[in-house]
């Protein structure tokens, strides 16, 4: 019961037999997360045009989707998750990164720890300086307005928008006292609100949920648009190729069940995979970089070199402390605490099942000469180890009182690649990254690493740490933390950039309007064309893209 409640799943399918009779369409758009819900939403809006919208993976009715808590269990669930690895790295020492992507409708949305993030206002005025006019923080702004429905402290909504935005502070464990005085001690800002005028600061994260419940991009837009006949969702649906005729994009070829099929899209073909899939599908359809086509057998339609490259992602480091007082460990690792938990949460849809555990933080300067901030810091009330199951790998709370903190340099300067491994398209894309390639992502990681030290030498720090938990910050100097930082950091699952936009067709991908440059009525509308990543999360800056997006695709409708 929990796993749908109040929220009612009206497709215009396979799944209900309501197939609409013709295989064309308005529009087709690839993938149904956090941007091709929203592609879905709005170029259906006038209910006259045709939406099909093409999702590999299955649905989202699932418990572990819907209960916020429970994305610590779809983490490794092969079912709704494409479970990638990058290849070896070697400034990490050639440690091959996980990578999960959501392969489920509503896409990483639905599977993602909720927390929302606009991103600072300099990330977009960075965009438009390099080129993307339309793109700057007064360009955008109004655009995340139009779409958030804010709920504050109380549970009360804002009157519009799609997207809630929850504060639920009332829900976050009471640790996070210590955290905030250590910042003060320490003397980083505080802010009440890192979508509001003054981003900068500690605070409290807000999340994606409403009414103790995930609301993912299906929530959100999807479910709306599926409401009107005009809009088909297709699941199980394995893209293969674009269908192109000369340089126009007139369809996509995909496969259900094992099973051929093909949709021809009158108005434009809309990409709308993520950072990983949308360069793969452009290279399996014979756009990309022509040497490594040709490597794959896969015919050159469009030779561009910069499909797949520019592939950013936020490397994050996170350090283990046992905590005097108890921590979310002492109700997720007890069968009691589950029991009481989830008695909580059943009854009254509150509580720590309702909320993420990434619960306080901030955006921050981890130096005097940082112009903006430049580090996002996480104060987690939880640690765990990773344990083998007859299901895979699990997460399991540790049994004693702990809790983490972990940072992330907000802009990285390594950029990485992702391409094609093979012509088929069931073969995971080669993903490499080049963690730390840059020596300033270098020198970023060890400011992260002395900012994390001096937080935890805080008095406020000092009564809540009990003992530290290998590796340790005491006692290392500076090569040992970078040294430690090569060893353990990891992805914060924020991949972006490879079919960056720009107005150079020879170091980008897409125009500003996101349209492939060379080709007519292909678009591509994800994170993939960030041109630099954003400060923090990326959900939110995706959702807003889409937006943009998806009114530039009606602009040019014939």
């Amino acid at each position: 019961m929990l796993c749908g409640a109040g929220r009612p799943y009206t497709l215009a399918s396979q799944e209900t037999g309501q197939i609409l009779a013709a295989q064309e369409y308005d529009y087709i758009v690839v993938g149904s997360g956090s941007a091709g819900c929203v592609l879905a939403d709005r170029l259906s809006a006038d209910g006259q045009a045709t939406v099909l919208v093409l999702e590999a993976g299955g649905h989202d009715r699932r418990l572990w989707i819907n209960m916020p808590i429970g994305y610590g269990k779809t983490f490794y669930d092969q079912r709704v998750n494409w479970k990638f690895d990058a290849q070896p790295e070697p400034e990490l020492k050639h440690r091959r990164i996980y990578f999960p992507r959501g392969k489920v409708v509503g896409g990483s949305s639905s599977i993602n720890a909720m927390v929302y993030c606009r991103g600072l206002p300099g990330d977009f005025d960075e965009w438009a300086r390099l080129g993307n006019s339309g793109w700057s923080w007064d360009d955008v702004r109004p655009v995340y307005e139009h779409f958030e429905r804010r709920v504050d402290a109380h549970g009360t909504a804002s009157k519009s928008g799609s997207l809630y935005v929850s504060d639920v502070r009332q829900q976050l464990h009471p640790m996070e006292r210590h955290f905030f005085d250590a910042a003060r001690q320490a003397g980083l800002p505080f802010t009440e609100g890192f979508n509001g005028a003054q981003p900068e600061g500690v605070g409290r994260y807000h999340i994606n949920t409403r009414h103790g419940m995930r609301w993912s991009a299906a929530d959100a837009f999807l479910r709306p648009a599926l409401k009107r006949r005009t809009v088909r969702l297709q699941t199980g649906a394995m893209v293969q190729k674009i269908l192109l005729e000369g340089r126009t994009a007139v369809g996509v070829a995909y496969r259900v069940g094992g099973v051929p099929s093909t949709a021809r899209a009158r108005r434009a073909v809309v990409l709308s995979a993520g950072a990983i899939q949308s360069p793969q599908l452009l290279q399996l359809s014979g756009i990309g970089p022509g040497e490594i086509l040709q490597r794959h057998g896969v015919p050159v339609v469009l030779a561009q070199q910069q499909v797949g490259a520019n592939l950013q992602d936020h490397l994050a480091m996170s350090y283990y402390y046992k905590a005097t007082e108890p921590t979310l460990n002492n109700v997720l690792s007890s069968s009691w605490g589950k029991l009481r938990a989830g008695l909580q949460y059943v009854t009254t849809l509150s509580g720590p099942l309702s909320i993420s555990v990434n619960q306080c933080g901030g955006f921050v300067r981890s130096h005097a000469g940082a112009a903006q901030a430049d580090m996002q810091l996480y104060c987690n009330p939880v640690t765990y180890t990773l344990a083998a199951s007859k299901n895979g790998t699990q997460i399991v709370p540790d049994t004693f009182a702990g809790f983490i903190l972990c940072f992330q340099p907000c802009r990285p300067l390594s950029r990485g690649r992702v391409d094609i491994a093979s012509a088929n398209v069931n073969d995971a894309p080669h993903i490499q990254p080049h963690y730390l390639s840059h020596p300033d992502d270098v020198t970023q990681a060890l400011r992260g690493a002395q900012l994390v030290r001096r937080l935890s030498q805080t008095a406020a720090m000092r009564d809540l740490i009990k003992d530290s938990i290998a590796p340790a910050l005491e006692g290392m100097d500076d090569a040992a933390m970078i040294d430690d930082f090569r060893a353990r950091a990891s992805t914060c699952y924020h991949p972006v950039g490879t079919c960056m936009m720009g107005a150079d067709a020879s170091k980008s991908v897409v125009d500003r309007e996101l349209k492939v440059h060379g080709l007519d009525r292909l678009y591509v509308v994800d994170a993939s064309v960030f041109p630099t990543v954003t400060s923090g999360n990326t959900h939110a800056p995706t959702t807003m893209v889409a937006h943009k997006g998806a009114e530039a695709i009606l602009r040019a409708r014939p």
